[in-house]
């Protein structure tokens, strides 16, 4: 098996109502798919049923990044040897108020948070984190993010993150591509009608973008599950057809979307090639430019 060639498990399960729940889940999974080296969880996955995107109320679920909850996840992750991504949480937005999760309001009484995303490695360090750039508006009132967060998965490739409504913006995944990303991971929380655009989406992603796409719903009955993983060329590696919960358990080479940016979709379509010459303006983006980064153009 190839360096780059990354044995990945997608838990489309319920949400769990405490560290200790998800604890024993992991281990039960680690047991059951030995030679995964990648565990990604849905969105608000150890948030339980209430975190349904109105923060009134789950103060209980909101903590500083390098709170006691990222210290479970971190000891988790290096007692298995696995990559892992536990699905978002409610982050604590900085601020002078701000010194721990019962003091995580506004004057107004109102729960302010980021919904954030972390990845951990084997050796328990936390590598990565992103906060949702683009919230559900107006019913998820999570504070949104400012930045991008791709990341080096050991020696497989280059990650980036992307939190469940993120998918609907073109913009987010060519940011994502732009900055390297072999793979994109998007962490679901959806129990709407629209999962069935997502994973249409998830396809033209990874075609427009020429990048491999996970992408992790929740388990019913919170939520639409159709979990789905998509190689760099757009074609459905594995899915899930319902709402069930279950593990979608695969292997991908990440090295393969460097392959599809060097030979074309389908042995044909060069598009970062195509996006290799002098800068094009961007009016609609204030001074924007289409300028692809070294890393992208030389993948």
């Amino acid at each position: 098996m190839s360096t780059t060639s990354l044995r990945y498990c997608l838990v489309q399960h319920e949400p769990v109502t405490s560290l200790d729940a998800f604890e024993h889940e992991l281990a039960a999974l680690v047991a059951e798919h030995p030679g995964v080296q990648l565990f990604v969880f849905p969105e608000m996955h150890v948030c339980g049923g209430e975190a349904d995107g109105a923060l009134a109320g789950l103060t209980h679920f909101i903590e500083p990044l390098d709170g006691p909850r990222d210290q479970r996840f971190r000891a988790a992750a290096q007692r298995h040897g696995i990559w892992l991504i536990p699905g978002s949480v409610y982050e604590a937005t900085p601020g002078p108020d701000i010194q721990d999760a019962a003091a995580a309001t506004l004057h107004t009484g109102e729960a302010t948070a980021f919904n954030t995303v972390s990845a951990y490695s084997p050796s328990g360090e936390r590598v990565a984190s992103y906060r949702k750039v683009f919230p559900w508006q107006p019913y998820e009132q999570s504070t949104p993010g400012s930045e991008f967060t791709v990341f080096q998965l050991g020696e497989f490739g280059r990650v980036g993150l992307s939190i469940c409504y993120d998918i609907w913006f073109p913009e987010h995944a060519r940011q994502l591509a732009w900055l390297g990303a072999d793979l994109l991971v998007n962490v679901v929380r959806t129990g709407t009608n629209d999962r069935e655009q997502e994973l249409v989406l998830c396809r033209a992603t990874a075609i427009a973008n020429q990048l491999s796409v996970l992408s992790v719903n929740a388990a019913s009955p919170g939520s639409r599950g159709q979990s789905i993983a998509v190689d760099a060329e757009g074609r459905p590696r594995v899915r899930a057809v319902d709402a069930s919960p279950q593990e979608l358990v695969d292997t991908i080479d990440l090295a393969d979307s460097r392959r599809v940016r060097r030979t074309g979709t389908a042995g044909v379509n060069r598009v970062w090639e195509q996006l290799d010459h002098s800068p094009i303006a961007l009016p609609m983006y204030w001074g924007g430019v289409i300028q692809p980064s070294p890393i992208a153009r030389d993948a």
